[in-house]
């Protein structure tokens, strides 16, 4: 009992082979040392690996980290953390459901033990789709090695149930004694670089100061980002879309800007791609949406027809419900759904072929015409066209702003404009920035244009002064029809 008592619970209890009471009552000390020690060994594992996949958990890697840098002491051996998040993991949940999910990350652990093969080093799944692999005596080349190493272990899809699955991911890395003076920061500085190295797309990310200043500087405005809407800080800017034939103004292009109380005009690059990743692009999306249908509106009382392009991104394709909130939109500002074009880009459909289509064809099914945006450089065949309910093709502006220069950049140009014509699709090429691209689209066919040669993004309010102004000089003698107005 007072070996019990004192946490002793591997020394087995004498007396067991006697049958008098002494006996009786060591069999039953030793019944509860078992159960206790086997209870206690439960909680231990609970405390310090991961159920799902056997690895350490972020306890056991915080420990160990701690230890190798301790270990490493006076002689400062290096020490590195490697931080490493999958991509798209949240749609295959989504998708193939989050049994499949389970597989994918028991799958992901064994391939990263594979390819740490180090005595002393350690991988760990800390939560979700995130795990971290310990170097010790990792210097920042070693660390930068095996990185690219696990890198290219991923770009080879996993294949489980019959089912090939893509897993990139965003790698960061860190090293004591040069990023971090204690376990704690070393890992949290990982951390940083692999949130930035998703961001950026670049795969692996040392880390860098300067990462901190940004993270910092991202985590402040996507704050103040949220209390924009209801602040009405946010402003909504059109860009003219003509047709290359007449030189009529068809359409325009809805974008949003932000009007920051201290920081000015903010540029959309500096909070568009965190609000796609946090998620709150929907709320940008239907903020987008709906200062396009008031504009609309005010567009039409004044004898203005044409149709408003609002931008959708990959998290609006995968929300089913986007079709609903669109409608109640519609409704509410008593718009039909033929006053807008919904422009899509490639990627965002190929991100989730099925589920996207799915969006799309209620869409369509609601009488909004369908375009895809930046044509030509994500990964759509010209074969899986035929299955989209698209109506628009948005040639992408790097092949525009080169067809001049490039005759093979022309002759793209020219063949899409021929495929898309033949699928019964209008083609509007971006980027048109001067009157010889505007004449080399127009002989070739293509049907509409917007780009800085016609008007650059403007404010809502000023759409309809600067289409009187495009209409008062196309209209002057021996005017030619994409006369650059200023702005």
């Amino acid at each position: 009992a007072e070996r019990l008592g004192s946490g002793d619970y591997d020394t087995p209890m004498r007396g067991l082979g006697r049958s008098d009471e002494i006996g009786q009552l060591a069999q039953s000390f030793e019944a509860m040392r078992v159960s206790v020690a086997e209870q206690q060994a439960q909680n231990l594992r609970l405390a310090y690996w991961d159920t799902l996949t056997g690895l350490p958990n972020r306890a056991q890697f915080g420990k160990a980290v701690a230890q190798a840098i301790a270990e490493a002491g006076e002689s400062r051996a290096p020490v590195a953390v490697l931080m490493l998040d999958l991509d798209r993991f949240k749609h295959v949940n989504d998708v193939l459901g989050y049994h499949f999910g389970d597989l994918l990350l028991k799958a992901v652990g064994e391939r990263l033990t594979q390819q740490v093969m180090r005595d002393g080093d350690l991988v760990a799944r800390l939560s979700g789709d995130e795990f971290a692999v310990l170097l010790r005596s990792g210097d920042a080349a070693l660390a930068e090695s095996v990185a690219q190493r696990i890198a290219r272990a991923f770009e080879q899809p996993l294949t489980l149930q019959e089912q090939k699955v893509d897993m990139g991911a965003g790698i960061g890395i860190a090293c004591w004694p040069d990023h971090a003076a204690d376990a704690d920061t070393l890992i949290n500085r990982a951390e940083v670089a692999m949130y930035a190295a998703k961001h950026r797309g670049s795969g692996v990310l040392m880390y860098d100061p300067a990462l901190d200043a940004a993270s910092a500087q991202t985590l402040s405005l996507l704050g103040e980002l949220r209390q924009a809407v209801e602040q009405d800080e946010l402003r909504l800017f059109l860009q003219p879309k003509l047709a290359l034939g007449t030189g009529a103004v068809v359409g325009a292009e809805a974008l949003v800007r932000w009007q920051h109380p201290t920081r000015g005009l903010v540029p959309p690059m500096q909070f568009i791609p965190f609000a796609e990743q946090t998620g709150f692009i929907r709320q940008l999306t239907l903020w987008v949406f709906e200062a396009s249908a008031q504009a609309w509106r005010d567009l039409h009382a004044d004898g203005t027809v044409l149709v408003l392009s609002v931008n959708l991104s990959t998290r609006d394709l995968l929300d089913q419900d986007l079709p609903d909130k669109f409608e109640r939109l519609l409704l509410k500002h008593r718009v039909p759904a033929e006053a807008f074009c919904l422009e899509i880009t490639e990627s965002a459909i190929m991100d989730d072929p099925d589920r996207s289509l799915e969006t799309l064809k209620r869409l369509s099914g609601m009488g909004f015409k369908l375009s895809i945006d930046d044509f030509g450089t994500g990964h759509s065949s010209f074969a899986q066209l035929g299955n989209l309910p698209v109506d628009e093709l948005k040639i992408d502006r790097s092949f525009v702003m080169s067809m001049e220069s490039d005759p093979k950049q022309a002759r793209i140009v020219q063949s899409i404009i021929d495929m898309a014509h033949t699928l019964d699709l209008t083609v509007v090429a971006e980027g048109v920035e001067d009157a010889k691209a505007w004449d080399l689209l127009r002989d070739l066919r293509c049907d509409q244009a917007q780009g800085y040669h016609m008007g650059k993004p403007m404010p809502a309010n000023d759409f309809l002064a600067w289409s009187a102004r495009w209409v008062e000089r196309r209209r002057m003698p021996g005017a030619a029809a994409t006369t650059t107005l200023l702005h």
